[in-house]
């Protein structure tokens, strides 16, 4: 593709609100997975004996160990969820991009 059909690209409503779209999901995404992690690293920093209690009364589980386990499956859930709108979502944004692109290389 030439620049005038990259720069015809970039001035396209539907590309930019792709670009739109997926960076403020990217971003809040990051933003949230940073929180809870530095969050958590936080804790263990200033207070580790709040982690090192256990969750009730004759348990040997600590509720930092909750906690850690808690973070990992949403990290986790966090990237599935990216991965399938990514999938999903934006392929299909994309895809409409590229035939919009195929389609006035076409009649250039």
């Amino acid at each position: 593709m030439s620049s005038i059909m990259y720069e015809r690209m970039r001035v396209n409503p539907k590309f930019q609100r792709l670009v739109r779209e997926r960076g403020r999901f990217q971003w809040t995404l990051s933003a949230i997975v940073l929180v809870l992690f530095y969050g958590y690293f936080m804790v263990i920093a200033f207070a580790p004996d709040l982690l090192g209690k256990k969750i009730s009364e004759g348990s040997m589980w600590p509720i930092g160990y909750t906690v850690e386990l808690f973070l990992f499956i949403l990290f986790w859930l966090t990237t599935l969820y990216y991965v399938y709108r990514a999938n999903t979502e934006f392929d299909a944004m994309t895809q409409d991009l590229i035939k919009d692109a195929q389609d006035l290389e076409d009649t250039l």
